[in-house]
Order: structure tokens, then sequence, then C-alpha cells
């Protein structure tokens, strides 16, 4: 029988110690449609630890029984591997317990500490304990100053104490400091995963091992050979019952400060002197500080915002934004971002990022393009036509995988030129989907290993140079906030800042 390399390449995994994984925001989305159903996909492999459980923190009255039924539910749902393996659910569900508490309550904890000492005796975790805050940002520093009071924060060391925090990690640079200065005393920077799914995704991380592993690309990545890179995250849906919450937040916050300029950092990065989160993390920072600010006059010469009107979305009628549930009328919330920035380093002198997000757009599409030189010197003139220039793609999603545009000759007795294109996707190559995003963080997390997290100062140089725009946007006279009508690929202002968008 053939091997499947995707197989090969999972049996290498290291498998984590036995742990607990308490998540608080239990009966939320999040973890019906993404943290279980990942654990349960980790199962299915055989990377979760023999001993492990899971305690569901939340305030809803639910009783242990409840939760499993509920978590049963979104795992046949929602899981990559559904439907679940009876045995391997029944296995895995035994490990399931339930706290119901308010998030500040510290009558709350101690029965929360009960638990974990009872699933400790039961499972054989040895006191490891990793902390997952799925809700709301607005409880993020009451979890952790009860978590702190109720002596549940450990350490780094055996047994150890871990807390992943979900996006947003602050709404601004002020926020954010405040919020790592709250973590930080009580969980030490070795103990804190900020998490970004994005990281997680098969091509994002394949886009260090193409550029570093193989000597065709690195040569060519820079301003020499280099015309432009494209970012493009791209969404087709609408506010999917998050009104009220993206009212507060936009685009820039929602997308931008972490998504995208976490691909601006793996793409424009130099190479790390080791493949380790110290190392990878110190390059990521590097590029921030030298992204060049966007402040004052300046963000409307290099900056685009826009806000879906009513459209067309698969032929289906969709409302405008301010028609959107949970939209405070008169909002001024942006849905669509295109900016223009630079990177002063020697690498990058000169060249043009281009990063534009928005909501209600065309289709859903996440891809980095990186647009080489036009040839010096055009050989094949007269009808042969303009040769286009070459373009190296990276599919982020849907359908990863990485294309590379190149020029050929058709076939014949002319010479006539026309652009093909060399095409590599996960499924088809390596003939296995590849895990979730929260399956691969998930167990970097469980095995300590936070190359894929952000660090404290990511997080707040990030911030730094959205807030130039931020302050833009939000002063008394804000640069212009142009219409879209869904279904569309965003406002037609957008293309003042760049010769032409790719079409995806």
């Amino acid at each position: 029988m053939q091997k499947n390399p995707f197989r090969d390449a999972l049996s290498k995994e290291r498998v984590a110690e036995p742990c607990t994984m308490v998540i608080f925001g239990a009966t939320g989305d999040l973890t019906r449609r993404k943290l279980v159903p990942a654990l349960c996909s980790i199962a299915r492999d055989r990377l979760l630890p023999t001993g492990f459980g899971v305690v569901g923190f939340a305030r809803r009255n639910w009783s242990a029984a409840r939760f499993r039924e509920e978590m049963l539910a979104g795992v046949n749902e929602f899981s990559r591997s559904r439907p679940v393996v009876p045995a391997l659910w029944d296995d895995f569900a035994r490990g399931l317990d339930f706290v119901q508490g308010e998030f500040g309550d510290p009558a709350a904890y101690k029965r929360l500490a009960a638990s974990l000492e009872r699933v400790d005796a039961e499972r054989g975790t040895h006191g490891n304990h990793l902390f997952y805050l799925a809700t709301p940002p607005v409880h993020y520093p009451e979890i952790i100053r009860e978590l702190g009071r109720a002596g549940l924060a450990g350490s780094a060391g055996s047994p150890w104490s871990r807390i992943i925090i979900e996006k947003p990690f602050g709404r601004d640079l002020d926020s954010a400091r405040d919020l790592n200065a709250r973590a930080l005393e009580v969980f030490t920077e070795e103990q804190i995963y900020r998490i970004d799914h994005y990281l997680g995704k098969e091509t994002v991380q394949n886009i260090l091992v193409m550029r570093f592993a193989n000597g065709i690309f690195e040569p060519l990545w820079n301003q020499k050979y280099v015309d432009h890179v494209q970012i493009t995250v791209a969404e087709d849906i609408g506010m999917e019952g998050r009104g009220a919450y993206y009212d507060s937040a936009g685009i820039l916050r929602d997308m931008v400060q972490n998504h995208m300029m976490q691909l601006l950092c793996l793409t424009a990065m130099e190479p790390p002197v080791a493949f380790n989160a110290a190392e990878v993390r110190n390059e990521k920072v590097k590029v921030l500080h030298a992204v060049r600010p966007i402040e004052g006059d300046e963000v409307a010469r290099h900056s685009v915002r826009g806000r879906y009107t009513a459209g067309f979305i698969g032929g289906q009628e969709v409302p405008g934004y301010t028609d959107e549930k949970g939209v405070a009328p008169g909002s001024r919330t942006e849905t669509y971002v295109a900016i223009r920035l630079f990177i002063d380093n020697w690498r990058w002198e000169g060249v043009p990022f281009y990063l534009r997000s928005g909501k209600r757009l065309s289709k859903r599409a996440t891809e980095i393009a990186i647009q080489f030189k036009q040839v010096p010197h055009l050989l094949f003139g007269g009808d042969s036509g303009a040769i286009e220039p070459n373009v190296l793609a990276l599919r982020i999603q849907p359908d990863e995988g990485i294309s590379l545009k190149m020029t050929s000759k058709t076939p014949g007795t002319a010479v006539s030129l026309q652009p093909v294109v060399m095409d590599f996707r996960y499924g088809t190559s390596f003939g296995a989907e590849p895990p979730e995003a929260y399956e691969r963080l998930l167990l970097d997390c469980m095995m300590g290993d936070s190359t894929l997290f952000t660090r404290r100062d990511e997080v707040e140089e990030a911030w730094r140079f959205v807030g130039g725009l931020l302050d833009a946007w939000e002063s008394t006279a804000p640069p212009p906030l142009y219409p879209y009508e869904a279904g569309t690929w965003g406002p037609m202002e957008a293309s003042s800042l760049i010769h032409r968008w790719r079409r995806l």
C-alpha cells in the first residue's frame, strides 16, 4: 500500500504530557464549534495525551451531563473527523466536567479547584493545567485575577500551568499594555499564550518552510526582485449575530491588528538563527519596528476605509451594515480597509505592501501574493504581447496551497506568449485534509511550544502601528467612509492606492 506522507508526518509528532484544560466561556460558540471538535480530532489522530480532561466553566446553569451532550452535538456538526467514533467519544467524555459560576466569584474558583483535583485523580493529569479564555474580552482581567487569588496560576515548571488568551488582546495600545500588565501580575510571560488562529493554518506555517528550506526563493525575496506584496483577507459573510461586538471594533481592530500583521511579519521577516519560539518571534518584532508609521494627514493618502450597503451574495439579497442587528444608529464603524505601507529596512526599502480586508466582499479568500518585477528587457516584442509579471501566491483559505504564475510559449509556429500557473494544493498533494488551526495550536500549547503564539512586545508593536490609523479615523475630522455594495470587492476609491488589485 502506498504511504501517506501526511500520516507519516503526524506519526513523528511529539505527544503532550497529561493535562487538564479549563475552558472559561464553555457554553459559547467558540467552544462548541472549534475547541472541543479540535480536541476530538487530536484524539482521533492519537496525539492527545492518554491522561487528558476538560473542565468547562461558564455562567449558565448546566450540569456535567448537559455539557457532554452539547459538546457531542458540536463535534458531530463541526469536527473535521465527524461523525465521532462512539468508542473515542466515550473515552474522551469521561474526562469532561463542568463548573457553573460567575467569572468574578471567588467561591466558583473554589469549586473549580475541587473539580481539577477530581479530574487530576481520575485521569492522572499530574496537576498540569491549561486555562483557555473563550469569553468576551471584558472578562479577561477578572478571570486572571481570580485564578491568582485561588492559587491556580501555578508556574511554568512541573507541574505546569498555562493560559491561552483569545483575541482581541486590548482595543488600543494603552488597553493592550494594561492587559499585559494584569496578566503578568499572575502569570509569567512563559506561561502566557496569546492565540491567533491564523498562525495555526498550514499555509501560514509553510511561509517559513517555503522561504527558508528552498534555495530558489530566498535569494529573490527582497527589494531587488519584488515589485510589491498584496495581502488579502476577504469574507463574504456579514455580522452573523456579532453586530454589537463588531460595531465596537471594526475591521481594523478585528482583522488588521492581529491576523494581517502576523501575515505581514511572516512574509517580511529575516531568517531566524534557529526555528524556536524566541528566535522566530524576535524576527517578527523587528519587522513591526521597521513598519513606517501612518499618522495624521498621511492616513488619507495611504489608507481607504469603507462600509457595505445592501447587495447580493450568492444570488441572495443581504442587508447593509447599518441594517444589521446590534449595529448602533449613526454608526461610523468601517467594514473594509485597504492600506499601503512600507517597511524601512535593508531588505524591503521602497517595496509597497498592500493590505486589504473586508466583510461582504465577492468571495471568501485569504491570500499573500508576491509580485516580482518585470524582466529588464523585452525580447519577445511585436505580436507576442506584453509579458505579465511572475506572481507567487500563497492561498491560506479556502483550498490551502501555493501557486506560481509564469510565462510560457503557446504551441504553434508563432512566438505567442501566455501566462500559465503551477499549482500545489495540500489536499491533493498529501492525500488528506490538513489539520484545523486550533488542533495545531492547542497541541503546541500542551507541549509548551509558543512559536506560533504572539509575545507581549509583538502585540504592543502591532497596536502602535494601528493606533495611528485609529487616531485619525476617530478624530473630529476623519477621512471619508466610502460605501460599497455587498458582493463587490470594496469601494472604488481603494484603487487609488495601487495600480491593480489581484482578482481572486
